[in-house]
């Protein structure tokens, strides 16, 4: 038996991904720019063994066995590999043979927080692994996965270029900094409902493509020039120039959701009121220090620099009271040393109790790496999930 686990980042962007002009490459309407998070607060994790007593391929997401071979994304990218690793001609076992795969998110699937991304990224990056494939051209494969999944395959902050190309090849993500450019950059994702969305980033695109007449005037003449701008910003670490381009371009990015045809409902009373209290926040300290970020689901990105970190999170607690303001369950990932913010709490809206589930504190981060043997999640003397 072959086994290899890896584990990939989410990545969030600033400038969004929302739509595609070919369904089945998924290729995008416009270039996107994201930042990585780090693996050690919320990564993807997944395991692939290829073995000659494996009789079927099956697969494993989160402890339960989902469809393999009817998943025509996931056998897109596995014959693109596949393919790749015959070119290459160092294959360690026969194409043949058949694969387990185990996943495991350590954060909610499908609840606005790019598991899609980091899943495919996971999943073809450890597959890479698996046939011995090291290409350039592991993004363009993760693309088709799940589109933005291709920005997850870099560290620092990474530009998905939309390309030209019918045949997809030169759509895909390459990096703009490391993660060391701007080592201070955090992150703070307020959870506010962790279920499964009611309308899927893909259907809903599809049905912007279809309906949306502010979705075609944002990809030719809002992105091109945010993309130049925060591109800029980032090199010259610029974070009041970051924040407001990328919170104006979320906003937009829902506007178009409701401009479509029924409309698609991402954000909702909640989403609305940290809005609200990031420009009071941000009013009240005198300076921008804070910019929100909503990806197709109600839970909030808020990107900072560390140094104002603390002072966020007890303005954050002021505004948004939590019983569980204390617990270690509450607020996960980097610890945050608890500050006084009587200074302007007085200016901050206030709400009712405990409106968020949990935060997790996190920083820009690095891309996919490969773990030992001793964390697979699968058995390497059966091929099967511990749990089984």
């Amino acid at each position: 038996m072959f086994v290899e686990t890896c584990i990939a980042p989410v990545n969030i962007a600033l400038i969004k991904y929302w739509g595609k002009r070919d369904e089945e490459l998924i290729l995008p309407i416009n270039d996107s720019l994201s930042a990585t998070l780090s693996t050690d607060d919320m990564c993807a994790k997944t395991t692939a063994a290829a073995a000659a007593s494996f009789a079927d391929n099956v697969m494993w997401l989160n402890g339960e066995e989902v469809p393999f071979e009817q998943n025509p994304r996931l056998m897109r990218c596995l014959k693109e590999l596949q393919q790749l690793a015959i070119a290459k001609g160092n294959l360690k076992f026969p194409i043949e043979w058949k694969l387990h795969i185990a996943s495991r998110n350590n954060f909610p699937t499908a609840a606005g927080l790019a598991s899609s991304a980091a899943g495919y990224a996971c999943l073809v990056y450890t597959l890479a692994q698996l046939y011995g494939v090291e290409s350039e051209e592991l993004t363009a494969i993760a693309r088709q996965g799940s589109g933005s999944a291709c920005r997850s395959l870099h560290g620092g902050f990474v530009r998905w270029h939309m390309g030209t190309d019918h045949d997809g090849t030169d759509s895909v993500a390459l990096p703009i900094v490391p993660a060391e450019h701007w080592q201070d950059f955090h992150i703070l994702i307020l959870v506010v409902n962790d279920s499964r969305k009611k309308t899927s980033s893909t259907v809903g695109m599809k049905r912007c493509v279809e309906t949306s007449d502010l979705l075609k005037y944002r990809a030719q003449h809002c992105v091109p020039q945010r993309i130049a701008a925060i591109t800029d910003a980032i090199k010259q670490h610029d974070f009041p120039k970051l924040a407001e381009i990328t919170m104006r371009d979320t906003n937009q990015f829902h506007a178009i959701a409701l401009d479509t045809f029924p409309p698609c409902v991402y954000m909702n009373d909640v989403s609305h009121a940290i809005v609200e209290f990031v420009h009071a926040f941000n009013k009240a300290a005198g300076e921008v220090k804070l910019a929100y970020s909503f990806d197709a689901g109600p839970n909030a990105c808020l990107f900072l620099l560390e140094k104002d970190v603390s002072t966020a999170l007890a303005a954050i607690q002021t505004s948004f009271p939590n019983d569980a303001g204390e617990s270690v369950e509450y607020v996960k990932g980097i610890p945050i040393k608890c500050v006084e913010i009587n200074a302007f709490s007085g200016d901050l809206p206030k709400h009712d109790k405990n409106l968020f589930k949990y935060i997790i504190h996190t920083r820009i981060g690095t891309g996919p790496q490969r773990l030992d043997k001793s964390q697979s999640l699968l058995n390497i003397s059966t091929g099967l999930p511990f749990e089984n």
